[in-house]
């Protein structure tokens, strides 16, 4: 643990309203369901998996001044994440995400995360002017991207020294929002967490396949991806070296983090020194506990 804390986590850090179903829906549906408030954001995801899994991640983001950002912070404090790190914006309001989930999974989302998009690359500042690193003192530990930042943060992290030595860990929250990677695509310090509709996004096409995907985000430049395709086949390719394992068949309750659980389950297995198998088979591992409702949301 280094700075009293293990890994960073940076993106964002909003409230998750989510509406469960078990009725089929289209546009127009109104039915009865569930519906909760609960911490969420791809950063916070993680950070909240990683805490499970006994690690202690620091969260870099931008919160409003307002109550439900005092909650939130609250409530990240509370759950042992380190939190004093965070840009609280006096001009702009919490973020929020909203879902509605039937049985076949998602069906619409939409994400507010404009407070954290005005921050821009303030959020930085802990690691860019310290007193987490600078320039000429970069970061050498594990650090976890959020695709929620904008393309220009993005670029900037790929090319600062301060970020030059990290380990970055990159998922793009949506696949709405997966072409904001490019930037870090080819970078050698990089490891891209996306699904097969991210990879071609990022590549302009569409795959049948995340081995086919991973391969393609290969020649692209990228030095190591994790790919996932639902319940098919899951694949990391570093270097040049193809791995495959399949996901365990289990009834989906709930797919709103999913990617999230899955990323952070890896990179807390690589942490704990678990080898690339072990960690994949961790990571497949915990997001279908994850999405068959094993898991706690």
């Amino acid at each position: 643990m280094k700075d009293g804390f293990d890994i960073i986590c940076i993106g964002a850090v909003l409230w998750d309203v989510i509406g469960r179903s078990e009725r089929e829906m289209r546009v127009g549906s109104d039915v009865p369901g569930r519906i909760t408030m609960i911490p969420g954001g791809v950063a916070m995801n993680v950070a909240m998996t990683l805490r499970e899994m006994g690690l202690t991640p620091a969260l870099l983001s931008a919160i409003g001044d307002d109550p439900q950002g005092a909650q939130l912070v609250a409530k990240a404090t509370e759950m042992g994440m380190v939190t004093e790190y965070i840009h609280v914006s006096k001009d702009q309001p919490t973020d929020r995400y909203m879902a509605i989930e039937g049985p076949g999974g998602l069906v619409a989302a939409v994400a507010d995360a404009h407070s954290l998009e005005a921050a821009g690359n303030t959020i930085l500042i802990p690691i860019t002017q310290g007193p987490l690193a600078k320039d000429d003192v970069p970061y050498e530990g594990i650090i976890a991207l959020d695709g929620n930042l904008t393309e220009e943060v993005l670029a900037e992290i790929a090319t600062s020294p301060a970020f030059a030595k990290a380990d970055l860990r990159v998922a793009p929250a949506s696949p709405g929002k997966a072409e904001r990677l490019a930037p870090l695509l080819a970078r050698p310090n990089a490891t891209l967490y996306v699904n097969c509709e991210e990879a071609g996004l990022l590549c302009g096409t569409t795959f049948d396949s995340a081995p086919e995907a991973a391969l393609a985000l290969s020649k692209r430049g990228a030095a190591r991806v994790l790919v996932t395709d639902g319940s098919a086949v899951a694949c990391e390719l570093h270097q040049g070296d193809l791995m495959t394992q399949i996901p365990p068949e289990v009834c989906v309750k709930r797919i709103t983090g999913a990617g999230d659980t899955f990323m952070a389950a890896h990179l807390a297995a690589e942490y704990q020194g678990a080898d690339r198998a072990l960690a994949l088979t961790a990571a497949i591992g915990a997001a279908a506990a994850y999405v068959s409702g094993e898991a706690v949301a």
